[in-house]
């Protein structure tokens, strides 16, 4: 069996290069010890990694829970729980090599058969749900050859598995035996810089340093624990709570700032200001062609011309988010197609057009349209745990272009977890709006591909074969040009001839802090707000 070995010591010294020297050389040494309170939206669904759906809760799963390998800001893989990763030249066989002296915060041993528990596991669909049918049903075979070596052989060759592979986060043997599995909390072990010690719904979680910690991949700004004592993150759902709570000193950190608000962080020296786009797929609403108005491709393209993103976007955020126009981000630029933007949206004429022949020609007293009586309505079903960055102030303006360019009805639905996922199964809804982040084009798989073949979030609940086709050839191939291809067939298909889904924006993060706040950054290229282990207090 022939391997591609990689040794990841030249890519680890170029990310300490690049991430670890120096990091500090602006400010004093750091200092060790003292608290932190961060200001956050979303309280999670989850504090199970694994099974988050949350991507603003990865903030705080990121203290506590680790992966196999770190990825650097061009897309490379540096040693974090595991030294390095080997590949057969079929592409179908794994092999990852794990460091000495890791310990899960339980005090259990990562090893071999650790690794192997949590892909055999993940599995399984009575644990993870629908994730069993996502990239890691393509695991025939999970094994440990000895305590230090995993080896992963899929059932054909899959692309994108080195990304899941490595960004799995890893959870204790211990934890897949504890009543919390599914919840999370305290008793699910993970080997990160810090151990979760409280959750309180709607209030806040805590976290206390793990002090055996000396594992951080070479991305991170030091080695050994972290440097704070204890971090907790509250829960503050209104974007002008925490900007007030950052302003009189209630909190250190907060994320998530609004348009209205970013001005008074910005340039100010009391105060720092970050912000990074994520990667995966914007926010979009994703159209039901099986249930509805939306069932006929015209009202869908009539649709994404009557909205126009830009001026909705500039009154919400004030210029201070960007412009979405296909099915992943701009930052997985090996994967996105930028000749789609500027290519549809905002013609009101070509919306009315696209009615008329479709029958909708009439207009009831409001001035909705209307065909043999019935008003052209769509509903779009919002998750209220995913509510946030001022996503309601979006739709409404979404609906209000919608009803004054072209007379259609969006009505707008925000509704808990148990009747989102009852309002998924059935299908019966015209419209649910979604983001996600993950990279190396799984995002596209997750919205593209049947539903129970891998499409957990096929909110359009397209089904043309096309889209097999395609991302079936994009996903055999290691070929990154040709993947390119593929997806870009896709992207144009979709959004263009089919209309499934109209993109509104890039989600990013925001994040301010007072100035003696140090440390604060983004994961190298998946961009999300890093964990506290680097962070420290100047005061």
């Amino acid at each position: 069996m022939l391997f591609r070995r990689y040794s990841l010591r030249l890519a680890a010294a170029f990310a300490t290069a690049l991430f670890g020297a120096g990091a500090h050389a602006a400010d004093t040494a750091p200092i060790r010890g003292g608290t932190l309170v961060w200001g956050v939206e979303t309280d999670p669904a989850t504090l199970n990694p694994q099974l988050n759906g949350q991507d603003k809760t990865k903030l705080l799963l990121r203290n506590t829970y680790e992966s196999l390998l770190a990825r650097t800001a061009d897309g490379g893989y540096v040693p974090w729980l595991a030294n390095e990763y080997r590949i057969t030249d079929d592409g179908k066989t794994y092999t990852f090599t794990l460091r000495d002296g890791v310990t899960f915060t339980d005090g259990e041993k990562l090893d071999a058969a650790a690794i192997v528990t949590n892909f055999t596991r993940l599995k399984d669909a009575a644990y993870s749900g629908s994730a069993s049918a996502g990239p890691v049903s393509r695991v025939a075979d999970a094994k440990a050859l000895d305590a230090h070596t995993v080896v992963l052989t899929l059932s054909e060759v899959y692309a994108p598995f080195l990304d899941f592979a490595a960004s799995l986060e890893i959870l204790s043997p211990k934890a897949f035996d504890s009543g919390q599995l599914k919840s999370g909390g305290p008793e699910i072990a993970g080997t990160g810089p810090f151990i979760l010690k409280r959750y309180v719904k709607g209030q806040d979680i805590h976290f206390v340093k793990n002090p055996a910690y000396n594992w951080a991949p070479k991305t991170a700004a030091h080695q050994g624990p972290a440097y704070l004592d204890e971090v907790t993150y509250r829960f503050l759902p209104e974007s002008s709570v925490r900007t007030g709570a950052l302003t009189s000193g209630q909190v250190d950190v907060i994320e998530g700032i609004s348009g209205n608000d970013a001005g008074l962080f910005k340039d100010n020296p009391d105060f720092t200001y970050q912000n990074a786009l994520n990667t995966g797929t914007p926010y979009s609403l994703f159209l039901n062609v099986s249930f509805g108005p939306t069932q006929d491709v015209k009202i869908r393209k009539a649709l994404l011309a009557a909205v126009d993103v830009d001026a909705v976007l500039k009154s919400v955020y004030r210029g201070e988010r960007t412009r979405a126009w296909g099915i992943t981000s701009p930052i997985d630029s090996q994967f996105y197609d930028k000749s789609i933007e500027g290519t549809y949206g905002n013609d009101p004429k070509l919306a009315n057009q696209l009615l008329d022949e479709a029958g909708w020609s009439g207009r009831d007293a409001e001035g909705f349209r209307i065909k043999d009586g019935k008003r052209l309505s769509v509903e779009i079903v919002q998750a209220q745990a995913t509510v946030r960055d001022q996503r309601n102030v979006l739709l409404e303006a979404v609906q209000a272009q919608a009803r004054q360019n072209a007379g259609i009805d969006l009505t707008i639905s925000y509704v808990d977890a148990g009747t989102y996922t009852d309002r998924r199964k059935s299908g019966e809804f015209g419209s649910i709006a979604n983001s996600n982040t993950p990279t190396d084009a799984i995002d596209i798989e997750y919205h593209y591909l049947p539903i129970d073949q891998g499409g957990s979030i096929n909110y359009s609940r397209a089904a043309a074969p096309e889209l097999r086709t395609w991302l079936k050839a994009a996903a055999a191939t290691l070929d990154v040009k040709e993947r390119f291809a593929l997806y870009a067939k896709l992207q144009r298909f979709a959004i263009l001839d089919q209309a499934y889904a109209l993109p509104l924006y890039e989600p990013e993060d925001q994040i301010a802090a007072a100035s003696y706040v140090k440390g604060i950054n983004f994961r190298p290229f998946k961009q999300l707000p890093e964990s506290a282990y680097d962070i420290w207090r100047s005061e």
